[in-house]
C-alpha cells in the first residue's frame, strides 16, 4: 500500500542543559533524513523548545531550535532523550503539551531518564516502562504507580514506548520502525546505520560486567548454526550437545550471555523468519511455517496472534514488499535475520493513532 503524501511530524523535545547528545543524535539518524527508498514515509523532523533559540545539550553542544512547543499540537510523533537533571521538574507548559499530544493520539516515546518527564505529566500509571538500570529503582521510588522493568531494552504500550539507557534508543526506534512499516525497512534501516537490527536479551547483560561476543565463542557458533537450521528440532538438549555442555550448563551460560532463555530466543529467530519470508516471498503459511521451525500454520498463526496481534496472513498483506516473487525455498530457515525481544510483547495500537500509514488489522 503506498505511503501517505503528507509527511509524518515527528518533533523532539530539548530543554537547556537537559538533553543527552547520543539520544538527540539517534533521534536525527532515523526521522531526519529521507529514507523514503528504504519503505518509510517521509518525515518532517524538527526541535522544539518552550523558550527557542541556541539551547546546549548535556556535553554542551548548541542546538539552534527555532519551533516553540506548539508545534507538538500537530506532531504525529514526539520524542524525548535522555533528561539528563532528572530531578529538575519539568514546566507546566511542557507537561501540558505532551498531555494534549498524547490525548489528541500522537505516539510519545522516551529514551533513557525522559521516562521521568512522561511520568511527572501523568502519562504512564499503571503501565509497564522501563528506563536506564541505574535509576529504574529511583523511577520505582518516585513513582509508585509504574512497574518498572529494568531487565528490557524497551517496553512498548501502544500509543507510549520507553526505551532504556544510551544504545537502547537504537532499539526502541527500529521496533518502532519494524512495529509501523515492517521488519524490511527496519532491517534495511539498521543496514544503513550499520547497527544489528534486533538485539536479543535485555539490560541484564549489560549491569554486572561485559560479556565475551557471542560469535568468539563457542556458544555463538551455536547460535549461528540454530539460526540456519530453524526447521529441525532444537531442543536444549540438542543445542547443549553442539556446544559440548549439559543442558543445564548450557540453559545457564545462554542466560548469562544473552539475557533471556533458549526458548525465548529460538521464538523470536523463528518469528522473525517468518516475518521475512512473509514479507518477501509468495511461500504460503503452512510452507512458512515448516520452514522457521513451527511445524503446523496453526502453530505459526498461534504465535503470532500472541506476539504480534495479527495473524500471518495479516502481516503478509500489510507489509507485503511490492512486487515480491517467488524465491526458491530450502528444507532450512533463513538464519541471520535477527531476532525480535522476547521481553516485550506489543499489544495492539488503538485505531485512529496518527503514526499508522498502512491499514493494520486490529489485534484480536
Amino acid at each position: 500500500m503506498p505511503l501517505p503524501d503528507r509527511p509524518l511530524v515527528v518533533s523532539t523535545v530539548l530543554a537547556d542543559g537537559l538533553i543527552g547528545s547520543f539520544g538527540l543524535g539517534v533521534c536525527h539518524e532515523v526521522f531526519g533524513y529521507d529514507r523514503r527508498h528504504l519503505g518509510l514515509p517521509r518525515f518532517d523532523f524538527a526541535v522544539v523548545a518552550e523558550a527557542p533559540g541556541i539551547l546546549r545539550t548535556d556535553t554542551g553542544l548548541g542546538v539552534l531550535v527555532e519551533h516553540d512547543l506548539s508545534r507538538l499540537d500537530r506532531s504525529d510523533i514526539v520524542l524525548i532523550t535522555a533528561w539528563e537533571l532528572f530531578d529538575h521538574v519539568p514546566s507546566e507548559a511542557l507537561l501540558d503539551a505532551l498531555r494534549a499530544a498524547h490525548a489528541r493520539g500522537a505516539m510519545i516515546i522516551s529514551h533513557c531518564t525522559g521516562v521521568f518527564v512522561l511520568a511527572a505529566a501523568g502519562l504512564l500509571e499503571g503501565l509497564r516502562v522501563t528506563t536506564h538500570w541505574r535509576w529504574a529503582g529511583e523511577l520505582a521510588a518516585r513513582f509508585p504507580d509504574l512497574d518498572v522493568d529494568p531487565g528490557v531494552l524497551y517496553v512498548d504500550n501502544g500509543t507510549i514506548l520507553t526505551g532504556a539507557g544510551t544504545a537502547a534508543g537504537v532499539d526502541t526506534l527500529l521496533h518502532l520502525v519494524r512495529r509501523e512499516w515492517g521488519a524490511a525497512a527496519s532491517n534495511a534501516l539498521a543496514r544503513e546505520m550499520v547497527v544489528p537490527p534486533h538485539r536479543d536479551g535485555g539490560q541484564a547483560q549489560f549491569i554486572d560486567a561485559p560479556v565475551a561476543r557471542c560469535e568468539d565463542d563457542l556458544l555463538g557458533v551455536v547460535l549461528e548454526w540454530a539460526g540456519a537450521h530453524l526447521a529441525e528440532d532444537l531442543s536444549v538438549e540438542i543445542l547443549a550437545r553442539r556446544a559440548l555442555m549439559s543442558p543445564r550448563t548450557f540453559a545457564r551460560r545462554f542466560k548469562a550471555t544473552t539475557g533471556t532463555t533458549p526458548h525465548a530466543w529460538l521464538l523470536g529467530q523463528r518469528l522473525s523468519a517468518a516475518e521475512t519470508l512473509l514479507e518477501g516471498t509468495d511461500a504460503p503459511v503452512e510452507e512458512i511455517a515448516r520452514l522457521v521451525g513451527f511445524g503446523t500454520a496453526a502453530g505459526l498463526r498461534e504465535q503470532f496472534a500472541r506476539r504480534r496481534g495479527v495473524s500471518p496472513r495479516a502481516y503478509r498483506q500489510t507489509f507485503r514488499s511490492g512486487g515480491a516473487a517467488p524465491v526458491q525455498l530450502d528444507g532450512h530457515g533463513r538464519g541471520g535475520v535477527g531476532g525480535d525481544q522476547p521481553l516485550v510483547e506489543a499489544p495492539p495500537r488503538p485505531a485512529g493513532v496518527a503514526p499508522r500509514t498502512r491499514a493494520r488489522p486490529a489485534a484480536r
